[in-house]
């Protein structure tokens, strides 16, 4: 006979780790008071950081890049399937989106990379690829291609494979239904790799750091005012990019600017590459972006995101003031633009030409 187990009160974690939260959270929270506090506070925290994601475990290695294709696309865009080598064995596969010489913005082609967020199937969303149907109807859903739409402005778009996603998909989700394809085996990853000490979004960073030596190698496009602009996921690659690297000159985050407490601790359904061990007790994620100072960046959030949590864009501002903070120390409010859209989860780019024509051509 069966029987049916009716629960009446669930007694769950959740409000004992908000506490812990607030006890314990935040121990290297941006602190300065000069230029000079700030810098050695960067320093440290950058340390802390890079240590919490793993980077000491990643090897270096030859890029041996490989031209897999090279095509004309909409408007005269060219675009190279390129794959280079990130660690020994280790492949990442991009599409680079290269304008005509015409619309260059200089005689050295600015470079902005276009790391992927999730459900857009990596590289193929990015770089606007809507010839494929999973892929054309996540551009129609979160405006994805912001790839091809940097390469129409004029700026050549790497838009690559992070580890997980397109290309690079490990086998519990490697075959060719839709659901397979626009998804991410970042779960899988995260098990594997933080029992070595590793993350996902360390191996992400790593990537990307292994792209801008791509392109510092190859030698065709401007090195001194190099971009990174994503979406989601792609956010929060680049926030994590800018943080802990000098190279990228500017940044565009979307959808991906929140505490924690409300928006992964809170909402913990989230997916596995927004966590990193040991983070949230050193810093929230306004003291990551208060790192960027006082290089221009646009945050980008919508109204009604799910993801900004119960408290919606209070959660997003508090953040920012942290980050305020710092640029305040260089002179430089005005190099923060928060871009605030209506609508949920997903891309704007109606700002994007404003913010890049106002600020890559002073730096």
């Amino acid at each position: 006979m069966e029987r049916t187990i009716q629960i009446k009160e669930y007694y769950t974690c959740l409000n004992h780790l908000k506490k812990q939260f607030d006890r314990f959270g935040r121990q290297d929270a941006f602190f300065a008071s000069t230029r000079e506090d700030y810098l050695a506070w960067k320093s440290h925290v950058r340390t802390v950081l890079s240590e919490l994601l793993g980077l000491q475990y990643m090897e270096t290695c030859p890029l041996r890049p490989v031209l897999e294709e090279r095509v004309e696309i909409e408007d005269g865009i060219i675009r190279e399937k390129v794959r280079i080598q990130v660690e020994p064995d280790v492949w990442m596969p991009v599409y680079i989106l290269i304008p005509p010489a015409a619309s260059s913005l200089d005689k050295r082609k600015k470079c902005i990379l276009a790391p992927p967020g999730h459900m857009g199937g990596g590289k193929y969303a990015v770089a606007g690829m809507a010839e494929i149907p999973a892929v054309k109807d996540r551009i129609a859903q979160f405006h994805y291609d912001y790839g091809l739409q940097l390469a129409k402005l004029g700026y050549v778009a790497l838009c690559n494979d992070s580890r997980g996603f397109g290309e690079r998909r490990e086998a519990a989700m490697q075959g060719d239904k839709e659901e397979q394809f626009i998804g991410s085996t970042c779960n899988e990853l995260s098990r594997m790799a933080q029992s070595l000490g590793q993350t996902v979004i360390g191996m992400c960073v790593w990537d990307l750091m292994r792209l801008l030596d791509y392109i510092s190698e190859r030698g065709e496009w401007d090195t001194d005012t190099i971009g990174c602009l994503g979406f989601s996921g792609g956010g929060m690659q680049t926030l994590w990019l800018a943080a802990l690297e000098d190279r990228i000159s500017y940044a565009v985050i979307s959808g991906y600017f929140y505490g924690y407490k409300d928006s992964l601790l809170t909402l913990n359904g989230n997916c596995s590459c927004n966590y990193v061990p040991g983070l949230w007790r050193h810093v929230d994620m306004g003291d990551i972006g208060a790192l960027l100072a006082p290089r221009p960046v646009m945050i980008q959030s919508c109204r009604a995101d799910h993801l900004n949590g119960e408290r919606g864009l209070d959660n997003v501002y508090e953040q920012l003031e942290i980050m305020r903070r710092a640029y305040q120390l260089f002179e430089a409010q005005d190099h923060i633009f928060h871009d605030v859209q209506e609508g949920g989860h997903c891309f704007h780019v109606e700002q994007l030409a404003g913010f890049l024509d106002r600020w890559v051509k002073k730096i």
